[in-house]
């Protein structure tokens, strides 16, 4: 197996990974907010609401986050498919394959991720 079916293997289980990741968040939200549907008690004052205010908020978080990876994701695939995988967009130099291994979307070395 070459180094770009390789990666394209891990990106591609990455990409499963996130949306299955995504329809869960999705179901969480949607049966939290199922759940509320009907109340109308104050979130402020019921030490519930408070509770499953902030379940959704953190579901929103985590969902929002897994779909910035999908976006990645596909950016990765794109450079795989445009020979530009494996150089950061920053500094055009190699990207560590450690770093590639583990995180096969990076976009940006170690230190061009480290400066911001």
């Amino acid at each position: 197996m070459t180094d770009e079916e390789r990666f394209r293997e891990l990106l591609e289980a990455e990409r499963a990974d996130a949306q299955s990741l995504i329809s869960r968040l999705t179901q969480g939200i949607d049966e939290v907010s199922a759940a509320r549907e009907g109340d109308n008690s104050d979130d402020e004052h019921d030490p519930e609401g408070a509770t499953l205010a902030f379940e959704r908020s953190q579901a929103a978080t985590l969902l929002e986050h897994s779909q910035d990876r999908l976006d990645e994701i596909a950016e990765a695939l794109t450079r795989l498919d445009e020979g530009r995988f494996g150089i950061c967009t920053r500094c055009d130099r190699p990207i560590a394959q450690a770093r590639l291994e583990i995180r096969p979307y990076a976009a940006q070395c170690v230190d061009c991720a480290a400066r911001g």
